[in-house]
């Protein structure tokens, strides 16, 4: 009976509460600093040769002469930069930091290299234990320095490609008001089709992106916390735009609808910019057109949600900027300094963000229409809606 009494009482006297939640933190830092101090693996060590694992993020051309290339230790252990040889010549280089990379380090290289505008170029990093990292430029080009001229270039760009599609198609608000209601559903279910294919869409671009991440910042778990974060961040946000009886409102989802679109869109623009920063001037002018294509459809996605609403008109400009304006913030970031371990992060992002979107819309439809999707009327805006995702895709890819 004592111990029942005794047990859970507050005011017992005892360890405080915050002591015994990190009592078995600081066990386990003894245990790490133990092993390390005792090094067992040292056997193993002096058997075998080192693990390194270099990994060449970008090469760029600051100006005639002149060659950059940024390199990311992503192995176990740290990595000694002995040599540069480019295109199977030796060349002297200057490095920013000790030529010794720990785990995780990075650090940019500059030779003096007469590099021919439009031609190809092949980097190989030599270790100081003999291995060779190599990175093929399909096109040396001058890369964009960030000034005003540049700056502007690329943030019009992303106007070009996110922020005024987005625009026109919130355009389509007008047209859905006076609609039947039948056919708003229609549209809804249309918006699901649409960002279904772009979570397909976007998913693929992240695992593109991740086969460039340094080993050693795990892309499978970037794109896990970028993934996972991106819903359990708009499930909250959601939750705050709930009505009493516990329902997401029209322009919460729609709200929902722009973030994730946004997230999306800041992919989309590391993509054009870093195909123009690399001299790939066609495929980022087919980007541009290809994503401009989508974004309109997008448009009408944030706006199917409020089809029977009026809300006010500064929501229409925050949904718009919201959506569209990371992709000038993506052009900016590609165009200038892209990292593969940042792209991988925001494109999980995105795809997150527009899985649990498309949960919401869902519930939208499923609360306002018993019957759900999968109406025949429903449905065909479904299926409708994959197809002109599909469409405005063969664009990007042209």
């Amino acid at each position: 009976m004592s111990d029942e009494r005794s047990a859970g009482v507050p005011g017992r006297r005892g360890p405080a509460r915050w002591v015994l939640g990190l009592l078995p933190l600081a066990l386990l830092a003894g245990l790490v600093a133990f092993f390390f101090g005792a090094d067992p693996t040292a056997p193993f060590r002096a058997a075998f040769p080192p693990v390194e694992d270099l990994t060449i993020e970008r090469v760029s051309f600051p100006e005639h002469g002149i060659m950059r290339v940024r390199v990311v230790n992503g192995g176990p252990e740290a990595v000694t930069i002995a040599q540069v040889v480019v295109d199977d010549a030796y060349w002297q280089f200057r490095i920013d930091r000790d030529p010794t990379l720990p785990r995780l380090g990075g650090a940019t290289l500059e030779l003096d290299y007469p590099w021919v505008q439009g031609e190809a170029h092949v980097v190989r990093l030599v270790t100081s234990t003999g291995l060779t990292f190599e990175h093929e430029v399909a096109v040396a080009t001058l890369s964009p320095r960030p000034n005003a001229r540049y700056l502007t270039t690329f943030g019009l760009l992303g106007i070009y490609a996110g922020v005024i599609p987005v625009l026109l198609g919130l355009l389509w608000y007008p047209f859905l008001r006076r609609i039947d209601r039948k056919w708003i559903h229609f549209y809804l279910s249309l918006t699901v089709g649409l960002l279904a294919f772009l979570v397909v869409d976007a998913f693929e671009d992240t695992l593109q992106a991740s086969a460039l991440v340094p080993a050693g910042f795990q892309a499978a778990g970037l794109i896990a916390v970028g993934v996972i974060g991106a819903i359990v961040g708009l499930k909250a946000l959601g939750n705050l735009g709930r009505s009493k009886s516990g329902a997401s409102s029209g322009l919460t989802v729609a709200y929902l609808i722009a973030t994730s679109i946004g997230l999306h869109n800041l992919g989309e623009g590391l993509a054009i910019g870093a195909a123009f920063s690399l001299g790939e001037i066609a495929l980022g002018s087919f980007l541009v057109i290809g994503f401009a294509l989508h974004n309109t459809t997008e448009g009408l996605a944030i706006v199917a949600p409020i089809a029977e609403k009026r809300p006010a008109l500064r929501h229409f400009a925050f949904m718009g900027a919201i959506a569209g304006l990371p992709t000038v913030l993506g052009a900016w970031a590609g165009g200038f300094s892209y990292s593969p371990t940042l792209a991988t992060f925001f494109l999980a992002l995105g795809t997150g963000a527009i899985l649990q979107v498309i949960v919401e819309v869902t519930k939208l439809v499923q609360r306002s229409w018993p019957r759900g999707l999968f109406t025949p009327l429903n449905a065909t805006g479904l299926l409708l809606g994959l197809l002109v995702m599909y469409g405005t895709a063969l664009m990007v890819t042209a």
